[in-house]
């Protein structure tokens, strides 16, 4: 996992372009002409501590992950102090759970105000200890959480201990506490907690299913399921036969792709390797299997968006854990790091980036090549209209390695003026403004969506990964007096939430079986059988490249 994160934060970019917006073939373009203006952080801190904003100066690579997205409106603040609640909490959808809106952000003006191991500042919640904390998860007959404060507790919570301890604990308070296990309990107070407890369950399932292939775990849910369940109310029982079998419908889904994805590595090859076994003659391009790039550019948009809807919230956190300090077992740290389907869409980054290349190096003419060279721009250009930014980064990326860039007769022959706006829109500079920019436009488009078309937003997801782990390097995980930094889990937890609501978009796109097989299953050259022919197509330049062509010619085609 570290070789992963070290060669995923160090990885190079496309250089820049330059000019104007490109129309689409299938709909709406994104709109570019958003406010340049830069969003303040969200909070300050207690007194003692950095502000956010502060900790984000002292990084050498600044994340502006605020300029990123449009504000959500949500009316009410984060998190309040406990309350009396007679009703069951609404659950609205993630792309309304988060906004900025209801705090305060001169937020040391005022004396702190703690409750029960909790600190708040304007009703807002700030730092508290890991069990106060605990506690605050846990509903009551009067109090349940808001769903903000139980997503971000549950996805930060797992760097200060195992997701099956705190399940454990909060089976441990409801049955306790709430006097679940007493036969002779008040029933009408048990009728009213039930529901609240069950409610905890299911959003626990629904939004962090994958903790739950741990066997302590389900254990644990079902004992508390089966309690809940045990009473007189027929209602019950069937709301956790539902959740549960949900739960489980969930989990053979992802051992299934799973499978899928274990079988598509498996059986990959290196294109060089099936060259000299058929000849190239014969050989297929992806042309001739999609002669359309609107079409290709709707297929990676399914790719897209099935490999993102299997990344849980969970592993972005997981991908960045360190041993907590205040934590004695160190024989848990490395479990925690499961981050399968996360590092598996990064692959598929890394894998359309290498097809692209070997399609552009792979023809004997110049023209053929120059012509593969145009198609894939032209696909690009579809694909940052769809809003589907990872794969057009992915095809950028690839037409800048050096066995293609270095292709100068090749691109000679290529009109570059839309290959020049696709540069210019993913340009890195100013931390990748014009493409945050457009990533903007595209999130305003989603929300105000007319068809399922426009609600696709697909992001370059290495940029969101480093924002993600510069905000959680930038500030400790906890005070200098011990007290878990709240506010930072609450930065962290609006940016995965935000990731949330754009992978639960359908694709709305016909399937095509055909092209989607080839897309994930045909060979693709290495790093050397690339530059190997990109030297057989334009030979070498110079004394380096000529012996590197001889070294490359007498180990992988063993001639001199």
């Amino acid at each position: 996992m570290a070789k992963f994160l070290a060669k995923l934060l160090g990885c190079t970019l496309p250089s820049k372009g330059a000019s104007p917006m490109f129309e689409s073939k299938s709909h709406s373009r994104v709109g570019l002409k958003s406010s340049t203006k830069q969003k303040t952080a969200i909070f300050g801190t207690l007194a003692s501590e950095k502000s956010l904003s502060d900790c984000k100066k002292e990084q050498q690579w600044k994340p502006s992950m605020y300029s990123s997205i449009t504000p959500i409106p949500f009316t009410s603040p984060l998190i309040e102090k406990p309350v009396g609640k007679e009703s069951m909490p609404q659950t609205p959808p993630f792309s309304a759970m988060f906004d900025s809106s209801g705090y305060n952000r001169n937020l040391y003006q005022s004396a702190e105000d703690s409750c029960g191991g909790l600190y708040y500042h304007d009703n807002n919640l700030l730092s508290g200890s890991l069990e106060a904390l605990i506690q605050h998860l846990v509903p009551n007959v009067d109090y349940y959480p808001d769903r903000t404060y139980i997503f971000t507790f549950l996805l930060s919570s797992r760097l200060f201990m195992h997701p099956y301890e705190l399940m454990a604990k909060v089976c441990h308070l409801c049955v306790e506490h709430q006097r679940l296990s007493d036969p002779d309990g008040d029933k009408s107070q048990i009728r009213k907690i039930a529901p609240k407890i069950l409610q905890l369950l299911t959003e626990w399932t629904e939004t962090f299913p994958y903790d739950f292939r741990d066997e302590r775990m389900m254990r644990n849910l079902k004992d508390l399921a089966h309690r809940i369940a045990s009473g007189e109310e027929q209602t019950y029982r069937k709301n956790v036969q539902q959740m549960i079998q949900c739960l489980i419908r969930k989990l053979a889904a992802l051992s299934q792709y799973e499978e899928v994805l274990a079988k598509i590595s498996s059986t990959s090859a290196d294109r060089l390797t099936v060259l000299k076994t058929k000849p190239q003659s014969i050989q297929r391009d992806i042309i001739t299997v999609c002669s359309d790039p609107y079409t290709l550019a709707q297929q990676l948009t399914h790719i897209e968006l099935e490999r993102l809807n299997y990344i849980g919230p969970e592993e972005f956190v997981q991908a960045f854990v360190q041993k907590d300090p205040l934590d004695n077992d160190k024989s848990c740290y490395s479990e925690r790091k499961k981050t399968r389907n996360l590092e598996a869409y990064v692959e598929w980054f890394n894998r359309l980036s290498y097809l692209v290349a070997t399609e552009i190096c792979m023809p004997v003419k110049k023209k053929h090549r120059a012509r593969m060279i145009e198609y894939f721009i032209d696909v690009a250009r579809e694909c940052f209209n769809i809003g589907n930014f990872n794969s057009l980064m992915a095809i950028i990326s690839g037409m800048n390695m050096s066995p293609v860039s270095r292709l100068k007769k090749t691109w000679a022959k290529v009109k570059t003026a839309k290959f020049d706006v696709l540069e210019h829109q993913m340009d890195p500079s100013s931390n990748f403004y014009n493409y945050r920019t457009a990533l903007r436009g595209a999130a305003q488009r989603s929300l105000t969506a007319h068809s399922s078309r426009e609600k696709i937003v697909i992001p370059f997801f290495s940029l969101l990964i480093k924002d993600i782990y510069f905000l959680n390097e930038g500030c400790a995980n906890r005070l200098p007096n011990g007290h878990v930094n709240f506010e930072k889990f609450w930065e962290l937890a609006k940016q995965v939430s935000e990731f949330m609501t754009w992978k639960q978009v359908e694709c709305p796109f016909d399937r095509d079986r055909r092209i989607l097989q080839y897309l994930l299953t045909v060979p693709v050259f290495s790093e050397d059988a690339l530059y190997l022919a990109s030297y057989e197509s334009e030979g070498p330049e110079n004394h380096i490249e000529k012996d590197r062509w001889k070294s490359l010619r007498s180990s992988l085609l063993g001639r001199v």
